[in-house]
């Protein structure tokens, strides 16, 4: 080794970001564009796609994540046991849904909920509406834009192009149930990026993780997508009470004016939730969909 070369374990630690994450392995991908192998030290597993990271390099091609920039927003999902990180960073979650299969619509509420909760702004597509269910499942979403929410209908396979302004200076992530479209959005803004990480992804393992992992892609210098694996749940066990009910828009005007402070919307007297929407003010679908959550989470330990 020449006089003054170091090794490369004592090269100084760069900034990255984190572009794809399968398990304790992690895609992160340098200023120059390099793309490094990372592993954590210790068992380490808080880290998502699109978190900000240094790293020292390790051997060729590969490194070690030494820290955590500290997150603008963070989405995520939980249960009574673990919490499953999706995304970090994020200015934008783009809600998929589908003419076919059906709307999932208690999903689209979680999913939202997680958006209001983490301060980032949000927009529903409506994807495949080349289909004859189209209408009916347009009919199905006309609840969210009385909500104020964005709508967006599509049909990617056919033109992407509508989709495009929206993610302008946006780092987005894409959510939603299996069989949406979410891959075929990313596939068809970006064909040749999405294929470069499929191939780097298949390299990792069985390649399957380009379906079951978070990874983001750039559209440009300031905007960038996160294409997410699809779900069926969507826990918010992290939430307390006052949380939860605050993350559905229609409720924010009355909070507070229950007879009880202490009201969870379910069935106490006085609740002006429950009168309004006796009174046709409040959708009855979203106020189930609000109990069932808030039953399912009630147990956990951490209610408040």
């Amino acid at each position: 080794m020449k006089a003054g070369a170091k090794k490369q374990s004592d090269a100084p630690a760069v900034t990255g970001r984190i572009i794809a994450s399968f398990g304790r392995r992690y895609l992160v991908e340098l200023p120059d564009a390099t793309i490094l192998d990372c592993v954590t030290r210790g068992k380490r597993s808080d880290l998502a796609c699109g978190d900000c990271v240094t790293v020292s390099s390790s051997s060729p091609g590969a490194g070690v994540i030494e820290t955590t920039v500290p997150r603008t927003t963070l989405l995520y999902r939980s249960d009574a046991y673990r919490q499953k990180l999706i995304a970090a960073n994020v200015t934008q979650v783009i809600v998929v849904a589908a003419t076919a299969p059906e709307i999932h619509e208690d999903l689209v509420n979680r999913c939202l909920a997680a958006a209001e909760h983490g301060g980032m702004s949000t927009l529903i597509v409506l994807n495949k509406c080349d289909l004859p269910q189209s209408a009916a499942a347009l009919a199905g979403t006309a609840l969210y834009t009385q909500l104020g929410y964005r709508l967006l209908t599509l049909s990617a396979k056919e033109d992407i192009t509508p989709l495009i302004p929206h993610l302008e200076r946006h780092v987005s992530v894409l959510v939603g149930q299996s069989g949406v479209g979410k891959s075929t959005i990313v596939n068809r803004l970006l064909p040749e990026a999405a294929a470069r990480v499929a191939e780097l992804s298949a390299a990792l393992g069985s390649g399957r993780h380009t379906t079951t992992h978070a990874q983001l892609y750039h559209l440009d210098a300031d905007s960038h997508i996160i294409d997410s694996p699809g779900m069926q749940e969507f826990g918010l066990h992290h939430l307390t009470a006052d949380e939860l009910a605050h993350s559905f828009v229609e409720f924010r005007p009355l909070l507070g004016e229950c007879r009880f402070r202490n009201c969870r919307h379910l069935q106490e007297p006085g609740c002006a939730i429950t009168a309004a929407c006796d009174a046709g003010r409040i959708n009855s679908r979203r106020l189930a969909s609000y109990r069932k959550l808030a039953v399912e989470i009630t147990h956990h330990p951490g209610w408040k």
